[in-house]
């Protein structure tokens, strides 16, 4: 009856990162921990996970100085997003 949720999505961070790469192109870092107001060592760890996972493309690089570092979702993330939806659809009243 109910569909198994992507545990790796089933993490508020990790959903709340996954949510907001869906509706841009690109997000950079400081701009994903204002949003969910996760602390940067947090977030750092939940982007990673999702990196390894093939949900998100992370890339590094400069401005001026300072380092910039920016994540992208990836066709695997947007089709993980779009089946944990479905999933969690099951669980709730028809």
């Amino acid at each position: 009856m109910f569909k198994p949720l992507d545990p790796l999505l089933h993490s508020e961070l990790r959903l709340a990162i996954m949510a907001l790469l869906s509706n841009v192109e690109e997000a950079d870092f400081i701009y994903i921990k204002e949003q969910t107001n996760a602390t940067a060592g947090n977030l750092s760890v939940q982007i990673e996970k999702l990196q390894k996972a093939g949900y998100i493309k992370v890339e590094k690089g400069f401005v001026g100085k300072k380092t910039r570092t920016t994540c992208s979702i990836l066709p695997n993330g947007t089709a993980a997003m779009m089946a944990y939806v479905e999933a969690l659809k099951t669980y709730l009243p028809k």
